[in-house]
Order: C-alpha cells, then sequence, then structure tokens
C-alpha cells in the first residue's frame, strides 16, 4: 500500500469500503477491514501525519482491539501503564487513589496506558501496507457523496490542485472527527451539551530528572482544576482549567506555561510540543447511518476526557461494525445485520459518556465549600472497605456489555451480552504461554472443554467458526493435536480461568462472536439450536451453507 494522490483522468475506481479520515480511529478502521480481505479506500485530507498529541489514553479494550487488527506488540511497545491514579485536593492532599497495578479486568491488558498519538498514528498507518487491497489517498478530501440501492458514490478533491474524481464503494465510514464532512453530507445533526469553561492542553517532553511529580493526577484545585500525568516515551501531559477572565493568548504564553507546569516538571527542562486551549463537549449524533453510510468516533459521539474514553470508544465502534461489514459483504450475512451496530454501541457509549460527566462533577467542585465537602465525604466513605474497593479498582467504569444486538434471544441475559475474559493459554507448537485471542481466529468461536469431543455439526456448516477445545491446566501441550483443516484449535487453559468461566455459569459450551462478545450459553446437547440462532441473527437460513469469510493473508478463514 503506497499514500496515492488524486488524479481527474482514471475511470471510476470501485471498493467495498471508503473510510472517510485517518486518525487513529480510520486508521484502526482500516486495518481491521484490511485484515478480514475487505477491498478499502482511505482517504485523508491531510498531506503529512497529524503530529500533534492529542488523545493520550487508552483502556484494556482498546488494547485488545489493536491484537485483533495484528499490530498488539507495535503499539503496546510505545505505550506505558501508569500504576496508580491520584485524587489530590489543593494542598496537595490525596483523598481518593486508583491503584491500577493492583486491578485486573481480565481481558489480557493493563486497565489504562498513556500513548504518544504521532507514534500511534505511524504505527497504524504502517499496519497498512500490509494488505495490498487497502489503499490510503492522502491530501485528498470529501466533497459530496450520492447513494443508491447498492451503493455510494463519493465525490472526492485533490486539495493542492482541486481536481475531481470519483469513486464507487458499497459502504462509506465517516471517521472524520467532530468536524465531519461525512456527517455534513448525509445531514445528521448533533445534539447535547458544549462546556463553557475552557483548557489549556500542553504536552511536551521531559528527560526523567526533570520530573517533579511521577504520578497520574488529578489535581482538584477548586481555583484552577488540573490533570498532570508522565506519558510515553519521556513525555508529560498537563492540562489546566483556565478562570474567568483569562484569555487564549494570554495562557499560551512561554512564561505563563513555564508557571503552570512548574509544581510538576522543571520548566527549563521541559520542551513544550503542544500548548492549545479547546473546550470538551458532550454530544452524539442523532443517528449513526444513513443507508449505506455510517458515523464512528468523533464523527457519531464526544464525551468530556475525565474518563479517558473518547478515542477509546472509536475504538469499539470499529471492533463492532469491521467483522459486521466484512460478513455482509462477503455474502456471509444479511445487511440487516449492520443496524445492529447503532443498537448496541450507542447505549453504552452514552453510558460511559455519563459515567465521564459525573467523574467530572467531583474534579471540578468550583468553591472552596464544595471542595471541602466532597474532600470529606470521600475520605469518609472509603473508610468502607467495599466502597474503598469499587474506588481503587476502578469498578465505576461501565463494563463491556451490549444490552440489545447480535446475541441469542437479542438481549443482554446473564453472560450474554458481555466481552469474555482473553486468560493466557498453551497451544501446540509454541512453548510460552499467549493470549487466548491469538487461537480464536477472525470468526465465530464455541469454546469448551476438550472433553465434550468437537460438538460442532451439520448446522454450523457455512458459517465462519471454529471449536476451540480447552485441556485444563498441567495437560503436556507436546501430546495436543495441532490445528488440522476441521476447524478445531487445542489450548490448555493455563491459569484455569477458562474451564472456571464454564462452570460458574453452568454450561459446557460457550458461543463467541469475533469481537469476542458472548454470543450465547449452550450446553453439548443445545449446541445445534444454537447454531440455528446464529444462522437466523445472521440471516442465513440453516439449511443452506453460506459464504465463508475471505481469509486474511496468512491465516485461515
Amino acid at each position: 500500500m503506497r499514500p496515492v494522490q488524486s488524479s481527474a483522468h482514471h475511470p471510476v475506481q470501485e471498493v467495498d469500503v471508503a473510510v472517510i479520515g485517518c486518525g487513529p480511529v480510520g486508521a484502526l478502521t482500516a486495518n481491521l477491514l484490511g485484515a478480514r480481505g475487505v477491498t478499502t479506500l482511505v482517504v485523508e485530507r491531510s498531506v503529512a501525519p497529524h503530529g500533534q498529541p492529542r488523545a493520550f489514553s487508552c483502556d484494556d479494550e482498546a488494547l485488545r482491539i489493536y491484537q485483533q487488527a495484528g499490530l498488539l506488540d507495535e503499539i503496546r511497545g510505545e505505550t506505558i501503564a501508569p500504576p496508580l491514579v491520584e485524587y489530590v485536593n489543593r494542598a496537595g492532599r490525596v483523598f481518593a487513589r486508583m491503584a491500577l497495578s493492583e486491578t485486573d479486568f481480565g481481558y489480557g491488558h493493563a486497565p489504562l496506558r498513556f500513548f504518544d498519538q504521532p507514534r500511534l498514528e505511524h504505527t497504524l498507518r504502517a499496519g497498512l501496507d500490509r494488505f495490498p487491497h487497502v489503499e490510503l489517498s492522502l491530501g485528498t478530501e470529501l466533497v459530496g457523496l450520492t447513494q443508491d440501492r447498492d451503493g455510494v458514490t463519493v465525490l472526492l478533491s485533490d486539495v493542492a490542485s482541486g481536481q475531481r474524481r470519483a469513486v464507487r464503494a458499497r459502504y462509506v465510514l465517516g471517521c472524520d472527527g467532530a468536524r465531519s464532512a461525512t456527517r455534513s453530507a448525509v445531514r445528521i445533526p448533533l445534539g447535547g451539551a458544549s462546556y463553557a469553561e475552557p483548557w489549556l492542553a500542553v504536552s511536551g517532553d521531559v528527560p526523567s530528572d526533570g520530573v517533579r511529580v511521577r504520578d497520574t493526577r488529578f489535581v482538584c484545585d477548586w481555583q484552577r482544576p488540573a490533570f498532570v500525568s508522565p506519558g510515553a516515551a519521556g513525555s508529560y501531559r498537563l492540562e489546566f482549567m483556565l478562570r474567568p477572565g483569562e484569555t487564549e493568548a494570554e495562557m499560551q504564553r512561554p512564561e505563563k506555561v513555564a508557571a503552570l507546569v512548574s509544581p510538576y516538571v522543571d520548566p527549563a527542562r521541559f520542551t513544550v510540543t503542544r500548548a492549545v486551549v479547546y473546550s470538551f463537549h458532550h454530544l452524539i449524533a442523532q443517528r449513526w447511518r444513513d443507508g449505506r453510510v455510517f458515523l464512528l468516533g468523533d464523527a457519531a459521539h464526544q464525551m468530556p476526557p475525565f474518563l479517558g474514553q473518547g478515542l477509546c470508544s472509536g475504538l469499539r465502534d470499529a471492533a463492532n461494525l469491521s467483522w459486521k461489514l466484512a460478513l455482509v459483504l462477503s455474502g456471509a450475512a444479511d445487511a440487516a445485520v449492520l443496524d445492529t451496530y447503532e443498537t448496541e454501541r450507542r447505549p453504552h457509549t452514552l453510558e460511559m459518556a455519563q459515567t465521564s460527566v459525573r467523574l467530572g462533577r467531583v474534579f471540578l467542585a468550583r468553591n472552596r465549600a464544595a471542595a471541602w465537602m466532597r474532600d470529606t465525604v470521600l475520605r469518609a466513605v472509603q473508610t468502607i472497605p467495599r466502597v474503598r474497593r469499587f474506588v481503587e479498582r476502578f469498578e465505576f467504569k461501565p463494563v463491556p456489555a451490549y444490552r440489545r444486538g447480535l446475541m441469542a434471544g437479542g438481549r443482554r441475559d446473564g453472560a450474554v451480552g458481555t466481552m469474555f475474559p482473553q486468560p493466557r493459554i498453551l497451544i501446540p507448537g509454541s512453548p510460552d504461554a499467549r493470549l487466548l485471542d491469538e487461537a480464536l481466529g477472525d470468526g465465530f468461536v464455541v469454546l469448551g472443554s476438550a472433553s465434550a469431543g468437537n460438538p460442532v455439526g451439520p448446522q454450523w456448516r457455512g458459517l465462519p467458526v471454529r471449536f476451540v477445545a480447552v485441556h485444563p491446566a498441567g495437560t503436556p501441550v507436546a501430546g495436543l493435536p495441532v490445528p488440522s483443516g476441521d476447524g478445531r484449535v487445542d489450548v490448555v487453559d493455563v491459569d484455569g480461568v477458562l474451564g472456571g468461566w464454564l462452570r460458574r455459569h453452568s454450561v459446557d459450551l460457550v458461543v463467541l462472536r469475533p469481537d469476542r462478545f458472548v454470543f450465547a450459553l449452550a450446553a453439548v446437547n443445545g449446541i445445534d439450536r444454537v447454531g440455528e440462532d446464529l444462522s437466523a441473527a445472521l440471516g442465513v437460513p440453516s439449511d443452506r451453507p453460506g459464504r465463508s469469510l475471505r481469509p486474511a493473508s496468512g491465516q485461515a478463514a
């Protein structure tokens, strides 16, 4: 994949999907589509990389999504995991903390990591080079689109020359941010609130001996709330709320920035890479789909930054929609499956945004009395062990689960609709423990005890599914069968997590979606019925085979 420039002289290009915008969400979406064999055009207005350290944090779910895109090692190696997040008052006294180094939600990764956005975008764009069927068109902007029954005609313009060309796509994904041209083109309004308080965001680089505060902190100063934290690759991030009457020009003066950062880093050794004033929003698009056009990330929703979930929510959008599009495009699912994208993602996004707003209210007490009351109450309630654990272990973060959507019964029921854990496993041919998803492939999975035999019978024929047979901890991996063409993979449950999960939910088998959410639970004698349910959910009649997904390079379908 090489970036190409627009030209007015070649015939109309045809692709499966046009992704508008190549920020982190657009680039990740294109990687996920590329890994599933989808012919994709990525359109990016800028010629050069964005180069601004805007987004800063991601969570364990985001790392699991990067893992699905095959880029985990590259991205994780450029991040750091903060061990602790403190909430301190104006005097620097801690009134709440989150012990992240002691928190494990079970998804295979640390609950919070900090990254450098320019490095992340470089890694995501470089990942597109793996796919000859993915093309990145730089210096190109969307100027119009029209839809019909069979697809979308996208009108693109070369930013430098003004030359225009048309591209024909079966689907268009708007990943082009808060000022989305895609959203404007399909006339979808935003609703919600913008917050009046502007903030100064400062990013920079500092050597280790120039750091004065080494832990991540929310400084709950009622006169000037702030957030400060060491970042990846020797960076440091600070954000300060402006006081009434302060102007953007005043706050960006080097001497003002130096005074603000001085308690946290040595300003003489701190090289500022970005200092901008911004206001945050709590906005959501009225709908996330218009025919064959979908909105993802900031184009669909924007939320306050206090939970660090803005970018993560966009990555979840990509992970949810990309596998459904691949199924539909390959003929393995009916297009109605795409309706479940917004059905699943909107409620979870709203819950995440509302939690962020509530956390902001704690953070942003704006007078002395309210701040004293907050500090006193929070210290008092945390003397109760269960409350302290709720705060310290980050349990107020909404769990990854869908209320309604593509799952057995159409709605959440116990474990159905929740994200499945990702423990360590052993697989034949590999002496070291690996994470579960590395054995699951990119389709559906029936996972259960190896003693059950392979339960995937005729009702599953034509569905993109493999059986993962779980052997108990201590089973010699050398004695397990090497994966063959029958769709079965044998794994050893290193820490007993998989067997424990099945016992806790009193089931023999669990059916997982490609994004690792639970589709169904089943007993061995009821698995064929689940196959029928899955066929119905995908719109593929159970009495005829569907088409298989095209395999990604080097992977089984």
